[in-house]
């Protein structure tokens, strides 16, 4: 894969899905349909997805491409591939929190290697440079030319006063136990990928994940995490979570900037 390609492509229809989804989030109203798991799903995401799927095979039509809103997707099985959540926060979309992405990651051999984490309604833009560093973009977000980049790095973490961020909607008391291990300083509340993006920037520490979660909800946040210098791992081994397994679901999982003393 030439990354020289591959960013700017994931860079520009993850702007262009996020026009899509703020067009929907911004009208006065937008259907609301369950998916067979439950899960909603919105007019927006599955605009998205069709946004970023047609842009990502014209552009690399040799790569597998699984995202969540093409269930016939998750039957397929490659050492490399893209993977698209295009709507990562449903639910604080159709809650009009703001607190929603769009993900797109390249994977190889069981790691992303590089990703792109966009939050239209907050207006913040995160991913990883060719070389596999992560920055976060400020300016207009002009599709064609990137604006300024500022190097994102984790923090150096206190043990005695750590920063932990949580999920908004998927909090629940197993995850306020294992929180209560630690010496925090103080906590906060985010939904989807931002929470990595949180870890990335110093923004905190520590961030757990007790519960369900698909490949395509991490594989980016994953990516920008490790680009500036954190960690994702298995809840319960501490081994780095890995990709392309089978069903792609996650076990449960901490992100985490080095130096933060894990508990099991």
């Amino acid at each position: 894969m030439q990354f020289d390609h591959l960013i700017p492509v994931m860079r520009r229809l993850a702007l262009e899905a996020g026009d899509v989804i703020l067009a929907v989030y911004e009208s006065p109203d937008f259907a609301v349909k369950a998916k067979s798991d439950a899960s909603p799903v919105t007019e927006a995401d599955e605009a998205a997805d069709a946004l970023i799927s047609a842009g990502l095979r014209a552009a690399f039509p040799d790569v597998t491409l699984i995202t969540e809103e093409q269930a016939d997707s998750h039957a397929l099985s490659a050492r490399t591939f893209l993977i698209v959540d295009p709507l990562d926060g449903t639910k604080e979309f159709v809650q009009r929190r703001g607190d929603f992405t769009v993900n797109i990651a390249y994977v190889q051999d069981g790691i992303p290697l590089r990703g792109v984490v966009y939050a239209p309604a907050k207006g913040r833009l995160f991913y990883t440079l060719p070389d596999g560093t992560a920055v976060e973009e400020t300016g207009a977000f002009d599709k064609a030319t990137p604006g300024p980049l500022q190097p994102i790095r984790v923090s150096t973490p206190d043990n005695s006063a750590l920063m932990v961020v949580a999920s908004k909607s998927h909090r629940d008391q197993a995850t306020d136990d294992y929180i209560a291990h630690y010496a925090v300083r103080d906590m906060t509340s985010a939904g989807s990928s931002l929470k990595f993006c949180l870890v990335a920037t110093g923004e905190a520490d520590l961030y757990p994940r007790l519960g369900r979660t698909m490949e395509w909800d991490t594989a980016a946040g994953d990516a920008v995490l490790r680009g500036a210098g954190g960690h994702v791992v298995h809840f319960d081994t501490h081994e780095p979570l890995t990709y392309g397994k089978p069903g792609w679901d996650n076990p449960f999982f901490i992100a985490h900037a080095p130096g933060v003393q894990l508990r099991k």
